[in-house]
């Protein structure tokens, strides 16, 4: 399922959280980060924090260290929406595949 990256926040599992909850230090980002773990919107929330380089909270189930290691490890990557949508995609044909055969 493709979401448009102007309203990926209204299908975000966190939409209806106390944003202070999110926006955590230290052992509380691991409960932060259940909420993302089934988030429909997972892989666009993820983009939004890498492509603009927020750097505190957890976004897409990564925590600001984690992603700044990601960005660290890929700095050839220009838009992360792009790449995490491709890889999302190539991973849903794997799993068809799969059901399939």
């Amino acid at each position: 399922m493709y979401i448009e990256q102007a309203d990926w926040r209204v299908n975000a599992s966190c939409r209806d959280e106390n944003p202070d909850e999110l926006f955590v230090r230290g052992k509380e980002q691991r409960k932060a980060k259940l909420v993302c773990i089934a988030c429909p919107v997972r892989t666009e929330c993820l983009a939004e924090a890498l492509d603009n380089r927020i750097e505190f909270g957890v976004w897409g189930g990564m925590t600001e260290r984690e992603r700044r290691a990601l960005l660290r490890r890929r700095p050839d990557v220009t838009s992360w929406l792009e790449l995490l949508q491709t890889a999302k995609r190539n991973h849903s044909d794997e799993d068809e595949a799969v059901r399939v055969s």
